[in-house]
């Protein structure tokens, strides 16, 4: 254990049995019947007990380094900032199994660790993970993936939240796919084939900023098509391979081109503070062929569970009209990462009957240079927990 003037630092481990029908993550991490995981747990420094955990969890990535965990833990607040399975890598990602790696994470706070209520809170890709999650843990019914693998989520005895928190969230990982995805590409197997007139990047597009209407509903339809064609794709090449009865299971495979939003390149969709022309990971024209792309590296399995928005159950528009507990949208109106519709669109479709739609003016999708933001966000959701009795005031 480690600490900082205002935090106490602990690394967490926690290992629960998997029988699974091949490996699916490199390492020790998923191997030898067992699922390990790792995250980090902060406490105030003081060592001031508390009732409530918080707990920080996104599908592929680690969060103990984003500011609000220990901003909230500087506050007095206990905080878990848990890693799936897949963490730093979700090209095999199954995002049945990240709900059940939630779920081992809420069962050891609350038995282990004693902890009375447990808060959600769902930043960038963990709010439609927070959401997805509960919306299974209250109403169990999965029992397989997309890709028809056996997943026991509706025996699994997921052990619900007692609040959400969906913060710079966006709706899900398809549904940011969806918008992103790149709909000149014709020949998968050849980014250069393109059509002109769809390639938002390219200046003989006779379609500029700002866009018309209608080129963002042709542009749209676009988008959906090649992901259903891709879709299609992988579910016929996995009846191919089941087919052949070898021991060949599964294929990984590239996607091309990825992030073309029109919305980065045109301020007038979708409007929010956000600076024109760039997105979270840079010069979105780069990042569209880059390595870091969405879905850039994935797999059969992973594409249905994770970025196909036919088939994802990690959908937190649906999940969230089923989820009961109290539930707390937190949108940055200069968000450069999720899209500014996402958060109200959640919010309203959302059937908790506790639930607060709040911004926080001018901040970006990291609060990067943004102390006072950040302070404001932290203190927001410090005081609607107070409120609820989730945290002592």
């Amino acid at each position: 254990m480690s600490s900082t003037p205002d935090v106490q630092t602990e690394w967490v481990h926690l290992q629960y049995e998997e029988k699974a029908a091949f490996t699916e993550t490199y390492g020790f991490s998923g191997n030898q019947g067992a699922v390990n995981l790792e995250a980090i747990r902060f406490r105030p420094a003081d060592g001031r007990p508390s009732d409530t955990l918080m707990v920080f969890m996104h599908p592929a990535s680690t969060l103990q380094l984003l500011p609000v965990p220990r901003a909230m833990a500087a506050t007095g607040a206990h905080v878990l900032c848990a890693g799936s399975r897949y963490q730093r890598n979700d090209t095999a990602l199954i995002m049945e199994k990240v709900l059940l790696d939630l779920g081992a994470y809420i069962r050891h706070a609350k038995t282990v660790w004693g902890y009375r209520q447990v808060v959600l809170v769902g930043w960038s890709g963990g709010g439609a993970l927070a959401v997805s999650y509960q919306s299974h843990a209250e109403d169990p019914r999965i029992t397989h993936t997309p890709a028809g693998d056996p997943v026991n989520l509706k025996g699994a005895e997921l052990m619900p939240a007692d609040a959400v928190i969906y913060q710079a969230a966006h709706l899900s990982r398809a549904h940011l796919l969806a918008e992103t995805l790149d709909p000149s590409v014709r020949d998968e197997l050849n980014p250069d084939d393109r059509d002109v007139e769809l390639d938002i990047y390219d200046p003989r597009n006779p379609n500029q900023p700002p866009y018309t209407a209608e080129y963002i509903e042709r542009y749209r339809a676009a988008q959906l098509a090649r992901m259903r064609r891709i879709t299609a794709w992988a579910r016929d090449m996995l009846a191919q391979l089941k087919a052949r009865n070898t021991g060949e299971v599964e294929r990984p495979f590239l996607v091309h081109r990825t992030l073309a939003d029109p919305r980065f390149l045109d301020p007038a969709l979708d409007p929010n503070d956000r600076r024109p022309r760039w997105c979270y990971m840079g010069n979105p024209e780069t990042v569209n062929s880059g390595p870091v792309g969405l879905a850039r590296f994935t797999t059969l399995r992973s594409w249905l569970s994770q970025w196909s928005l036919d088939d994802t159950c990690g959908n937190g528009l649906e999940c969230a009209k089923t989820m009961r507990v109290p539930l707390l949208v937190i949108e940055n109106t200069a968000d450069d990462a999720a899209p500014a519709a996402h958060p109200r669109m959640l919010f309203e479709a959302a059937a908790s009957p506790d639930k607060t739609f709040r911004q926080i003016h001018g901040a970006t999708h990291y609060y990067a240079g943004q102390p006072e933001l950040l302070a404001e966000a932290t203190q927001l959701i410090r005081d609607w927990l107070v409120q609820r009795q989730l945290l002592q005031a």
